[in-house]
C-alpha cells in the first residue's frame, strides 16, 4: 500500500512557469522529500482549464515514513516553504490517503 499526501494550488497564472518548477518532479520538493527513504515521487497535475487547481500527489512507502521524514527534515521542510512563498498561490492540504494496490 502507498501513502498519499495531497494538495491543491492556485498560483498566479504569471508565477505557473514558476510554480511548475518548485513543485514538479524536478524541482526542490522532491530533492528534499528524495532524502528520505520511504519517498516513492511526486506527480504535479495541471488542470485541464484556465484558473483551475493544480495538484500534488506525494507518494510514501507509508505514513510512517512520512512520519520519519517530519522528524528528521522538519527544519528544511519550514525553510524551503518560507523561500517559496507565494509561488503556490491559493493552497489547500486535500489530505492523506492510502493507495489500494
Amino acid at each position: 500500500m502507498t501513502h498519499l499526501r495531497v494538495w491543491k494550488f492556485r498560483p498566479a497564472p504569471s508565477r505557473e512557469a514558476e510554480f511548475r518548477a518548485a513543485y514538479g518532479g524536478d524541482g526542490p520538493w522532491v530533492e528534499l522529500f528524495s532524502r528520505s527513504p520511504g519517498f516513492k515521487g511526486l506527480d504535479l497535475l495541471h488542470p485541464s482549464q484556465p484558473g483551475g487547481w493544480w495538484m500534488t500527489l506525494d507518494r510514501w512507502e507509508s505514513e510512517a515514513h512520512f512520519e520519519e521524514f517530519q522528524q528528521s527534515h522538519g527544519d528544511q521542510y519550514a525553510v524551503l516553504d518560507r523561500q517559496l512563498e507565494g509561488v503556490a498561490g491559493d493552497e489547500e492540504f486535500v489530505g492523506s490517503f492510502e493507495e489500494l494496490d
